[in-house]
This record gives C-alpha cells, structure tokens and sequence, in this order.
C-alpha cells in the first residue's frame, strides 16, 4: 500500500517563499555600511572628507622590519 504525502497549500509555499525573499532583503540592508548610505544621501564626494581605516606609518614600518627578520 502506497503512503501519500500530505499536500502543502500554495499559500503556505508562498508565504514561506516571501519571508525568505524578505529576509535576504534585511540581511542585506543590515550589512550596508552606514557610511556609505551617508555619501549616497548627502551627495557629497568621498574626497572631501579624510580618508580613515588602515595607513602605513613609521612605526608600522619599524614592526614590518622587526618582524620580517
């Protein structure tokens, strides 16, 4: 005798389909950085404000030269 699986309404597909859809669309805005939301609002260019994060400087320079012998 043959088991038959139970039918999944079109709905229940759909809705489970959406709230995929819609959650990708949240991970996605959540890991936009701000700044870069803020550029894109205010127009401004992204050479007129300083340049921030990773800079080479002297005493980065002096560690490369310890470390690498």
């Amino acid at each position: 005798m043959k088991t038959s699986k139970p039918e999944v309404s079109e709905s229940r597909r759909r809705f489970l389909r959406d709230t995929s859809i819609s959650g990708g669309a949240v991970l996605v805005a959540a890991s936009t950085p701000a700044t870069a939301l803020a550029n894109s609002e205010d127009g401004g260019a992204p050479e007129d404000k300083p340049e921030q994060g990773y800079r080479l400087t002297k005493h980065i320079l002096a560690y490369y030269k310890s470390v690498a012998g």
